[in-house]
């Protein structure tokens, strides 16, 4: 319970800083190891009889040796707090940025319905995914690696570290650290030197800065910069490195800087780096000025009397690599996997139809009753009762009725099963968008529910999974997971109102005092996605009624890109590299974009192919023992030290020394500066 609590509210804590930090349950994996054979060592092992007159239970503080079932179990609870709850998003900008009321009791029953949802899509193919031998995790399979090597005995070698001290040894350093970019000297997040070089350039200052502007020569030397958004490099396959980084290379350095300086679709009245919504005079989009005070919806006379709506060249881009990505996964499965798949699935058909067709099956079924399915169904009846509930009270606050909640339920069952690198957020979007436009919370209700519960249901599966591996009593998992899953989305939603209610300014940059970090990047993308696709709605941004129809053509461009390589891997089968290349992985490299800023993708590239590439070749010993446990001390050291100076000095205003380094960005104020002529912008000089 403690490592969920503690999991949870860390992960929604750093959610609202600048630099996102988020800490999975391989950290928990390590550090819960330590404490629980202490406790097995030192807790007292005297039975304590309840003294009730009708029965004799008992129990003992200390029921034995600290087993690997039991460390298995506690990292599960703790995972359900590792995911994150995107319904907080939604909370934090219909009170931050809408500035309208919420009632807590909606905001909680939103959360934990869009989590709860996904037990009844688990519950429905947990025979397929999970009980077949032909579908296999390759993300579990670190952990249960991990979990055997943590539990194997290992004797300290002469010169050595044990992998325990090791661990120590880095928190201890990582924690010392962070004082640093945490506290004294926050620039070292980002350092940008084309901007120090050439203070006065906007141009140059496009193109240097980390944070605004397309990154050249930037980097951070900070770990919450390196796997604060993309995940620590440290656990990424280099393969999965390798075509991130050339995916970003060629969105960053040869697309956006192509349009931007062509002034494709007036881009140079806008940053060329921006998540942020425009009217055609370059300045931030009033929507005040467009929405309905009273029934919070779009009011299309005002609209159309004062702007279209105008994004940042590289958001409108981002927008048609998302369209892309979802006919280049399709495409890239039928060629390259379509013959794969269909024999696997003939074959996981009869595996779920023969009881004992896999030897981790068969030992499950042997030792240990099945999860009834009655229990999923219940646990789905009552979240869709609920749901509807969240949706049709609270003076309909969520905007979206209730024929809404039960499509978006509809796309997450269709979904569920075949998601893998399909990304249902765009999905999601465009339905919504075009069925029920210029409803700001609708836009984002639905997509939550229609989007996030399919990710929620993909987790418990792959807990299953692991679950499966390791031989834990499937009823103790589904207990484990539901009490995590609740606990940890009320936490969530705790903290979230805690933060939203007790930090002045949060997520306003503008307000915000020199050195503060609760800038809020990734509420800040959903607030602007809630305007896109709901106030003003697909039909009006990517038709002839917006200004960005041309971003349909990724819907082809992404079914036609894996053509190419099948072809090239089929003409030349001995050429390895053309087998690495992954064309819809390349194309959803940017998909942490905006949030994630180039500085963090130099960042995590160069540390993934320092750690995954060159020291994985040259010692693999060393790489296969500490690799895992470094990127886990390095986490906790730096979440450990940032909650301590938030209760310690920032809770009561108290940054770094006034001076240079203290700034919460990389000195590049022009970045964001629009460069077509006669556009006035506050505090950017007018070409």
């Amino acid at each position: 319970m403690a490592a969920c609590i503690l999991l949870s509210f860390a992960n929604q804590f750093f959610q609202y800083r600048s630099n996102q930090l988020s800490i999975d349950s391989v950290t928990i994996q390590i550090l819960v190891l330590p404490v629980g054979k202490f406790m097995a060592a030192k807790l007292p092992k005297k039975k304590i009889t309840i003294p009730l007159k009708f029965t004799k239970w008992s129990f003992s503080l200390n029921p034995g040796p600290f087993s690997m079932k039991e460390h298995v179990l506690i990292t599960i609870f703790a995972n359900c707090g590792a995911g994150g709850v995107d319904a907080v998003y939604i909370i934090t900008i219909i009170k931050t940025f809408y500035q309208r009321g919420l009632h807590p009791v909606a905001a909680m029953l939103l959360a934990q319905t869009t989590q709860l949802l996904g037990y009844g899509w688990a519950g429905m193919f947990r025979k397929f995914l999970v009980d077949s031998p032909y579908m296999w995790w390759p993300a579990t399979l670190v952990q249960v690696s991990l979990f055997r090597t943590l539990h194997e005995k290992e004797k300290r070698k002469k010169g050595e570290l044990t992998r325990l001290q090791f661990f120590a040894i880095v928190f201890v350093a990582s924690f010392a650290y962070y004082i640093f970019p945490g506290h004294f000297f926050p620039s070292l997040s980002a350092l940008s030197f084309v901007c120090l070089i050439r203070k006065h350039s906007i141009t140059a200052q496009q193109i240097g800065s980390g944070f605004e502007g397309l990154g050249i020569g930037s980097f951070g030397l900070d770990w919450s910069t390196v796997a604060s958004f993309l995940g620590s490099p440290l656990v990424c396959p280099f393969k999965t490195i390798a075509n991130t980084m050339v995916g970003f290379i060629l969105f960053m350095y040869v697309l956006v800087p192509i349009a931007y300086w062509s002034n494709f679709r007036e881009a140079k009245r806008f940053p060329i780096f921006s998540s942020n919504t425009f009217d055609e005079d370059g300045q931030t989009f009033d929507i005040t000025r467009v929405l309905n005070e009273k029934t919070f919806d779009l009011n299309l006379s005002e609209y159309e009397n004062y702007s279209k709506l105008y994004l940042s060249i590289f958001f409108a881009f981002i927008y048609g690599l998302s369209f892309a990505s979802l006919t280049a996964a399709l495409t890239h499965f039928a060629l390259f996997d379509g013959k794969n798949i269909f024999k696997m699935w003939k074959k996981k058909t009869n595996a779920v139809k023969h009881e004992f067709s896999d030897v981790h099956t068969r030992i499950m079924k042997k030792n240990y009753a099945v999860v009834p399915q009655w229990w999923f169904t219940v646990i789905l009846v009552i979240s869709v009762a609920l749901s509807l509930v969240a949706v049709e009270g609270f003076d309909r606050q969520l905007q979206l009725p209730c024929w809404g909640l039960l499509l978006a339920c509809f796309i997450a069952l269709i979904f569920t099963l075949p998601v893998g690198q399909i990304r249902l957020d765009v999905i999601t979007e465009l339905v919504i968008g075009y069925i029920h436009p210029g409803n700001p919370v609708a836009i984002v209700a639905f997509k939550t529910y229609g989007y996030s519960s399919v990710t929620q249901a993909l987790s418990l599966l792959g807990d299953f999974k692991i679950g499966h591996y390791m031989k834990i009593p499937p009823k103790s998992m589904f207990i484990v997971q539901l009490v995590g899953t609740i606990v940890s989305s009320t936490v969530y939603v705790g903290t979230a109102w805690w933060l939203l209610t007790s930090v002045k300014n949060i997520c306003n940059p503008d307000l915000l005092l020199d050195g503060s970090p609760w800038t809020c990047p990734g509420s800040d993308v959903f607030y602007n996605d809630s305007i896109i696709w709901g106030v003003v709605g697909p039909l009006r941004m990517f038709t002839d009624k917006g200004v960005y129809p041309e971003q349909n053509w990724w819907f082809l461009i992404g079914f036609l890109a894996p053509i190419p390589v099948w072809f090239l891997q089929r003409k030349f089968p001995e050429k390895k590299w053309i087998k690495w290349i992954h064309v819809p992985l390349i194309i959803n490299a940017t998909e942490d974009m905006p949030t994630a800023r180039a500085v963090h993708y130099w960042s995590w590239g160069f540390v993934g192919f320092v750690f995954n590439f060159i020291i994985y070749r040259r010692y693999k010993g060393w790489w296969a023992k500490h690799t895992y446990i470094l990127s886990a001390a390095l986490d906790a050291g730096v979440a450990f030290l940032g909650v301590i100076l938030y209760f310690a000095l920032q809770s009561r205003d108290i940054y770094g020394p006034s001076w240079w380094g203290a700034a919460v960005s990389d000195h590049c104020p022009l970045a964001k500066c629009p460069t077509a002529p006669g556009i006035e912008v506050e505090g950017c000089p007018v070409l």
